[in-house]
């Protein structure tokens, strides 16, 4: 079974609108926090005493890990956080006492338990080059006592009602080795809240119920104990979780070969990997889920909300450390993807005459409209979408700048061509967009030969430039209704009144 690819309806618009969403919105987080600790330094010698570097200490840093960084990343995106979690009473749980202290949008509950020590990960990392000479961890990885679970556990089913969305970040360290993710899946259903899993170890069954679990490749071949060399292996084993949990989702991160969204539906989504240079993969699956939990949040379907995590992965990835992304980050890479994408749409004749050929390989229905397009107006918007409902693939032949002024003046056209095709091609509406130099359209249109020939109403069939010539093979044309009172000649000139 062939991956299928993530929709193209979701357009600029639509994703924007998601990413505004995500303010004001809370997450409530359960899971395994630890200490992030950095150790930075010169590595310019080797040891007299054994063949290593000698790392002198230039300077230290520390941040919140695990389950903490998800809440970095849901803080740093615009949300607000409910924490449940426990630490030791130790000097590592002292320092993430103090980083909770700095964010305000946040509401922990940290249990401190004398019977644990707080995780903590070093990291010793060269200045020189930014690499990670060594990572040491100290940590605990037993289950709670029966005293701090029902503790926690209590705390967080509390705080289900108060949250839009909830994650269970799992970092194997105890927190979520009892009946805490099940009690917290049980209230977030009954209470229609969408739960998000970042799973650790075999044992899925702990997370029975959830929405989406999002497990990286690694850990489903942990989970499944079956071999996946391909697409359909991955596939496969993402399914059976699906059916073992009966969960809405499984979403696989996949590294450089990007994220497969196996829905419970049994539909595939496969998004490929954002390009950019990885500089450190650490916390990057805490940002997926951070993204996912506010996205779904703000309303979006798992596809839409999987297609911003993977951009949000994309960019933490190309940061140092346990780094976060804000909805700015997301909204300005999504503007620069969209902008590539739309150049992709603008293709000269012989291009889109090609393009044309290969749609028809696939039997899809192909539509033409065309217009100067000068200052976009809700006409257009109307009319582009009733021609996108008639066909499969809508081509839009763009009048040239010297073309628009023969036809309206030398005042015209407001916008250059470029800009005029880069507006048109970004609507999700519009599959191509060829400029044409010629007065009509009509050279355009039998180089093309459109299935559909789609013009406004306030036009009459034998005016339809090239309409004879389209019905002349058995295509048709249709005539869209038209929104009143919207014209670009009399914008311009409102414009020019108003001056």
């Amino acid at each position: 079974m062939a991956l299928v690819t993530h929709p193209a309806a979701d357009d600029l618009t639509t994703l924007t609108s998601v990413l505004n969403g995500f303010a004001g919105r809370r997450v409530l987080c359960v899971g395994d926090v630890m200490l992030d600790r950095f150790i930075y330094g010169e590595t310019k010698r080797i040891s007299p005493e054994a063949s290593v570097p000698i790392l002198r200490i230039t300077r230290e840093a520390s941040e919140l890990g695990g389950a903490g960084n998800v809440v970095r990343n849901i803080v740093a995106l615009g949300g607000g956080c409910a924490f449940v979690s426990v630490i030791g009473d130790d000097r590592a749980g002292t320092e993430i006492t103090q980083h909770f202290a700095k964010l305000s949008q946040v509401e922990p509950y940290v249990r401190v338990s004398p019977e644990r020590e707080t995780t903590v990960k070093t990291r010793f990392i060269s200045d020189d080059n930014g690499h990670n000479l060594l990572r040491a961890d100290r940590e605990t990885t037993v289950a709670l006592s029966p005293k701090d679970a029902a503790d926690l556990k209590q705390n967080a089913v509390a705080q289900v009602a108060e949250v839009d969305a909830v994650i269970l970040s799992d970092y194997a360290k105890g927190v979520l080795m009892g009946d805490i993710a099940a009690a917290v899946i049980a209230a977030a259903r009954k209470a229609n809240k969408p739960v998000i899993v970042d799973p650790k170890g075999s044992d899925y069954s702990r997370y029975a119920g959830a929405n989406l679990i999002t497990p990286n490749r690694n850990e489903l071949a942990d989970a499944t104990d079956m071999p996946l060399d391909d697409d359909e292996s991955v596939i496969a084993a993402a399914r059976s979780i699906c059916e073992r949990t009966s969960v809405d989702g499984i979403l696989v991160t996949r590294s450089k070969r990007g994220m497969t969204l196996v829905a419970g539906n049994g539909a595939v989504y496969d998004f490929a990997a954002e390009a950019r240079d990885v500089a450190d993969v650490t916390g990057a699956g805490d940002t997926v889920v951070a993204t996912l939990a506010l996205a779904l949040a703000a309303g979006a379907s798992l596809p839409t909300a999987t297609r911003l995590a993977n951009v949000a992965a994309g960019i933490v990835v190309g940061r140092r450390g346990t780094a976060v992304v804000t909805a700015q980050d997301i909204g300005a890479s999504l503007l620069r993807s969209g902008l590539s994408h739309a150049e992709q749409k603008v293709a000269n004749r012989e291009s889109a005459v090609a393009k044309i050929a290969s749609w028809r390989t696939q039997d899809l229905k192909i539509g033409f409209t065309n217009g100067c397009f000068d200052l976009l107006h809700p006409g257009h918007i109307s009319l582009l979408r009733q021609a996108r409902l008639a066909c499969d693939r809508l081509v839009v032949g763009l009048n040239s700048d010297a073309s628009v002024r023969r036809l309206k003046g030398e005042a015209r056209p407001i916008q250059s061509e470029a800009a005029r095709a880069a507006v048109m091609a970004s609507l999700a509406d519009v599959d191509l967009v060829v400029v044409f130099g010629e007065d009509t359209p009509q050279a355009l249109i039998e180089a093309l030969r459109p299935d559909v020939l789609v013009k406004g109403a306030d036009y009459k069939r034998e005016n339809v430039v090239g309409g004879d010539f389209v019905e002349g093979y058995g295509g048709r044309v249709v005539l869209a209704d038209v929104v009143p009172s919207y014209s670009t000649t009399a914008t311009v000139a409102a414009m020019k009144t108003a001056r």
